[in-house]
């Protein structure tokens, strides 16, 4: 399914090419050639684990904006059944940067909300490449408010690298409908799941990233900046964005360790784009894991839970 390459990958990528073409040889011709296929398979696979075994931070953050990765609609409908997608804010427009809608889960009913890249420029136009409008941040307040009332727990795919932060959306005051956002998902009374599938970026993703728990994929992050616009402050020079990402701590493991992210999905070897079933495999099977734990939980002790989840973020014993 993935045609591009980043950088790290193309040690493996002439690995596979070699593999191809020896297969080829192999069946146009009389020439057993299995022993060498065998062989070259396993460098392929000792390849691969040696290279993403290893990766840094910068790696990851390229592996989560891969333009082949799955993005929201992909694991959607590899997840769940019976999506039923709503539209609008109902005050000013439809932001096609957001989706969102009814689905089920195994059968249950679940609210399901992320944001959504494009994969060709005439897609990337309409989802504005990710990055929401204020009235996609009110379109997502508005349906989980509508699920609170069907009793439905709500589950955020985040994806973008911020909310959009042209002139249109300042004028629609995106600061105010982010921080409306904030506030009113502690208010929720059913269970929120936040999964970061790919960018986690600043304001953008906390807009539906309030949840009760917080999953990251093996190869996402999740940050209250980009690398690159942290080394334009900090050293005016985007080149310095690897010394960046190493610094802000942004890929799943440390987010874990810092209490920020409850749980890493696991990815296939070289990341979800290579296998969108078995990346959306490993996303249901926690995601459900994760959702039994409020099963019997009130209203009351689910949002008294997401409370306390934030309010232990970020908190230090001294010694």
């Amino acid at each position: 399914m993935s045609t591009t390459t980043l950088d790290f990958e193309k040690p493996v990528a002439a690995l596979e090419a070699k593999l191809a073409e020896l297969a080829t040889l192999s069946s146009d011709s009389e020439i057993d050639a299995s022993n060498e296929l065998e062989l070259l398979k396993k460098k392929v696979e000792e390849t691969k684990k040696e290279i993403f075994s290893k990766l840094t931070a910068n790696q990851r953050v390229q592996l989560a904006r891969h333009p082949d990765r799955p993005y929201t609609l992909d694991y959607i409908e590899r997840v769940f059944t019976d999506f039923m997608e709503l539209h609008g804010d109902r005050r000013f427009a439809d932001d096609h940067a957001i989706v969102g809608g009814f689905a089920k889960l195994d059968g249950k009913p679940v609210m399901v909300i992320g944001s959504q890249k494009g994969r060709d420029t005439k897609e990337n136009m309409l989802r504005n490449f990710g990055y929401a409008h204020p009235e996609g941040y009110r379109k997502a307040m508005r349906l989980m408010r509508l699920a609170e009332k069907a009793g439905a727990p709500i589950v955020t795919l985040i994806d973008t690298p911020g909310a959009y932060p042209g002139l249109a959306s300042e004028e629609r005051h995106v600061g105010e409908a982010i921080a409306v956002n904030l506030r009113e998902m502690f208010d929720i009374k059913v269970p929120i799941i936040s999964i970061v599938i790919g960018e986690g970026g600043s304001g953008g993703a906390l807009g539906i990233g309030v949840g009760n728990r917080i999953l990251i994929m093996e190869n996402s992050y999740y940050s209250v900046i980009t690398p690159e616009g942290c080394a334009a402050i900090l050293w005016k020079d985007r080149s310095r964005s690897g010394e960046a990402a190493d610094a802000l701590q942004i890929t799943a493991d440390k987010l874990v360790k810092l209490d920020i992210a409850d749980g890493v999905i696991s990815e296939p070897l070289g990341g979800a784009h290579k296998d969108f079933d078995t990346a959306a495999a490993s996303l249901k099977s926690d995601l459900k894991k994760t959702l039994k734990q409020f099963s019997k939980m009130s209203a009351d002790e689910i949002k008294d839970d997401r409370y306390n989840k934030f309010r232990k973020i970020a908190s230090f014993i001294e010694e």
